[in-house]
């Protein structure tokens, strides 16, 4: 990538320097919802593609979780949390409304110099956190910034309602973003482009009904059961599958880019016809796409740093390979990125 000059210097490029990833020890399969709910194995796997998903223990907050992937990722890039500029948390599952869960972490991990934030974009929230970190470093103001999705779902969905329980699992996942270099900009290394919005009018479709200022918890709240996910499932598969292949598209149509060219697609993991979906309108094989929903559900701001250490598991992702990033969430949002891998 090209550097920019300014104020007499030039201003970097940003590349992911680290990946870790958490998911607590309990699992809970279909054949333990069969006796929960009225529902099968065989149809959440031929709807969803889930076989399992990861649950969070009663003591277990998001801010764990967080912390826990925070240390993988740095333990893999060699440094110490003192050393990070900045934090974003991307949740729909808070330790609480307030403080962020971003103060929490920074406590816990000893980020004495970095400043931070929650970020709030649903299933869309890390990509929403990558591109804010990749804007931080481009600036020439950050030189670290750790990106961290983690969402305890579990503490949010109705095991008496089969269309939202089988759906969700909880998990954490975090990646560190640093200035490229010389080397780096000449290979085109890093953050190329992003394709990210918001479509307010479709809020109703999937959304936490109470618990905010609107509708404040009161016991009649409660036994409404007003604090679970809400999901119109028909609703969100076609705006999903239509958003994610259109945001896609035009990214790699305005740098030159097709399907074909990429080698991997990084895909919120939601529903595994939504992945594919997508991925074949944008010409792709099943070779360039990453699945794991069968191991972990849906685990909102978690599921693509769980996808991305799958991609790397398998080979699918190496130094200099280009990979496209991409979510539809709650809100509507969207979020699309495109890097070329750094290690």
């Amino acid at each position: 990538m090209e550097r920019v000059a300014a104020l007499g210097g030039y201003l970097p490029g940003a590349k992911i320097t680290a990946l870790g990833c958490y998911v607590p020890p309990g699992v809970l399969t279909n054949h333990d919802l069969e006796k929960m709910v009225e529902t099968t194995d065989q149809w959440i796997l031929e709807r969803t593609g889930i076989a399992e998903r990861h649950i969070a223990p009663p003591e277990m907050a998001s801010s764990d979780m967080a912390v826990e992937a925070a240390k993988i990722a740095l333990a893999n890039r060699g440094i110490d949390a003192a050393e990070l500029d900045a934090i974003i948390v991307c949740t729909v599952t808070p330790d609480m409304l307030f403080p962020a869960t971003a103060c929490l972490v920074q406590n816990r991990l000893g980020a004495k110099k970095a400043w931070g934030f929650d970020l709030v974009a649903a299933c869309s929230g890390f990509i929403y956190g990558m591109t804010t970190a990749a804007h931080l470093v481009k600036a020439g103001t950050h030189k670290k910034v750790l990106v961290i999705g983690a969402d305890t779902m579990s503490r949010i969905i109705d095991y008496t309602d089969r269309g939202t329980c089988i759906l969700f699992g909880d998990g954490a996942g975090a990646m560190l973003v640093e200035p490229t270099d010389e080397a780096d900009d000449a290979a085109g290394i890093g953050f190329i482009g992003f394709n990210n919005e918001i479509d307010g009018s479709g809020g109703d479709y999937l959304k936490q009904p109470a618990g905010g200022s609107r509708m404040p918890a009161t016991a009649e709240t409660v036994a409404q059961r007003l604090h679970y996910v809400k999901q119109d499932g028909q609703n969100v598969f076609k705006y999903a599958v239509r958003k994610m292949y259109e945001n896609s598209r035009d990214l790699l149509e305005r740098y030159g880019y097709t399907g074909k060219d990429v080698k991997v697609m990084i895909a919120h993991q939601a529903n595994r016809r939504i992945i594919t979906a997508a991925s074949e309108r944008l010409g792709m094989t099943c070779d360039q796409v990453i699945i794991n929903i069968d191991r972990y559900g849906n685990t909102t701001a978690a599921t693509i740093p769980l996808a991305t250490r799958t991609a790397i598991e398998e080979g699918k992702l190496k130094k200099g390979d280009l990979a496209i990033f991409a979510a539809v969430g709650a809100g509507f949002t969207v979020g699309v990125n495109l890097w070329r891998w750094a290690y």
